[in-house]
């Protein structure tokens, strides 16, 4: 072979690495000067997140100098697409934020590595929230951690703090009192509401948490694989709920969907309004602070409070990565007191690091500050909801959704309703347990 040959073809064989490099998704071959460069797709990239994640990983850099990430940001809508897409074809990160909702699909396609014993051996053992962890592992057959959490979210009831006042009532604590608040609050005559149910798109997560919470069920299926979403706890709290659809609530409630929802709200009508912290910053802009406040969901009968888990956010490490002690790395940082901290404040949700739980921007928000009280109160009782199963949407969505519409109009009965409801369930359970050797 002539020299000219030789060197034609050293040059065919590094370009047919790097393509190799390429389809595997990663840049993560360590540069001469010893700098290693790892991959990571937000899962939610736009303006809203994308600065946040760029301050994280400059501070990261700063800390870390060896290490350089490479941002990719992806739209939200279109992450899920993305991954399946990279998983089939090649071309996954070395590590990429996901969530609950997608982790049971990513874990049975083996393209995330569990994360277990290095969060157990590192600097992050013992500072995450034990109902945030067990969110996680119980969104997968084998209850392990396969990301590292870094966020979560909960459902509370807004509420307008000068009609409570003017009315001479205090947040409720429990489910009789937020009954009798809806009543007294209530005066058709000057079209105001108690309440506003969702009726519409997105129903079903909203009724779930307002049944376990009053019934204080704390699990969906009970030991043999049955649903308990139909037990006469539950369908005597559905009773009491759907009995106040245009009573204490607009008759437009039936197809309510969360915009319809916060315009009732936030346009002076309601008085209460189910949903979660992220909707903040839209009745703070419509009532100003000082007339809304929010109270996490009444404790039961019993005494305890019964949420249910709403879905997590983190940093999952790919199992094809070429580099994954830096890419653990990268996400352990991600998830300590400072950026964990940082990330929370500036996107709005629930810290998975126990140590943020005492800074002072929590203690400065109200709703968030209540949140983080009940998340880390050992009393509060998480039913964990079966975002593993692949028919849970359809099921809550499109089987649901239009049956619950026929109870606030009075053509079901609550527990007809409830009793399909829990036979699909209890269906979609026991083929998930038999496909995964349960």
């Amino acid at each position: 072979m002539t020299a000219r040959s030789k060197r034609l073809a050293i040059v065919a064989t590094a370009l047919m690495l790097g393509s190799g490099l390429a389809a595997c998704g990663t840049d993560d071959a360590t540069s001469s000067d010893g700098t290693t460069t790892i991959t990571f797709w937000d899962d939610n990239g736009g303006p809203a997140r994308t600065p946040v994640w760029q301050h994280i990983i400059d501070e990261f850099q700063k800390a870390n100098p060896k290490i350089k990430v490479k941002y990719v940001g992806i739209p939200i809508a279109q992450v899920q697409q993305k991954y399946d897409t990279a998983i089939a074809g090649g071309g996954l990160p070395d590590v990429g934020g996901v969530t609950t909702a997608m982790l049971a699909s990513l874990v049975a396609q083996k393209a995330l590595d569990p994360l277990d014993t290095r969060i157990s051996g590192g600097a992050l053992n013992g500072r995450l929230n034990e109902q945030v962890v067990n969110t996680v592992k119980a969104t997968v057959p084998d209850g392990r951690t396969y990301m590292v959490p870094m966020s979560t979210n909960m459902g509370v009831f807004w509420y307008r703090t000068d009609w409570f006042k003017e009315a001479g009532l205090e947040e409720p604590e429990s489910w009789d009192e937020f009954f009798t608040a809806t009543e007294k609050l209530s005066d058709k005559s000057k079209n105001r509401y108690g309440f506003t149910i969702r009726g519409g798109a997105g129903s079903i997560a909203q009724m779930m948490e307002v049944i376990y919470g009053q019934s204080g069920i704390t699990e969906i299926f009970d030991s043999s694989g049955k649903a308990t979403v139909n037990d006469p706890r539950n369908v005597a709290a559905l009773e009491k709920l759907t009995g106040l659809y245009d009573k204490v609530t607009p008759q437009a409630d039936i197809n309510n969907d969360y915009v319809k929802m916060v315009a009732q709200f936030d346009g002076g009508t309601v008085a209460i309004m189910q949903h979660n912290l992220g909707s903040y910053n839209d009745h703070v802009k419509a009532l100003g602070k000082d007339k809304v406040a929010a109270m996490p969901v009444p404790k039961s009968g019993s005494g305890a409070r019964t949420v249910v888990s709403n879905p997590v956010a983190g940093i999952g490490l790919f199992a094809n990565g070429k580099n994954k002690d830096a890419a653990y790395r990268f996400a352990e940082f991600a998830a300590s007191k400072a950026m964990n901290s940082h990330w929370s404040e500036k996107t709005g949700v629930l810290p998975a690091n126990t140590e943020v739980n005492d800074e002072p921007w929590i203690q400065g928000l109200q709703h968030v500050s209540a949140a983080v009280k009940v998340l880390n109160d050992p009393d509060t009782k998480v039913v964990q909801m079966p975002y593993y199963l692949p028919e849970f949407n359809a099921i809550t969505k499109t089987d649901a959704e239009p049956e619950f519409q026929k109870v606030l109009q009075g053509g079901l009965t609550a527990k007809e309703f409830l009793d399909t409801l829990a036979a699909k369930l209890t269906e979609a359970q026991a083929a998930y347990k038999q496909r995964n050797g349960g």
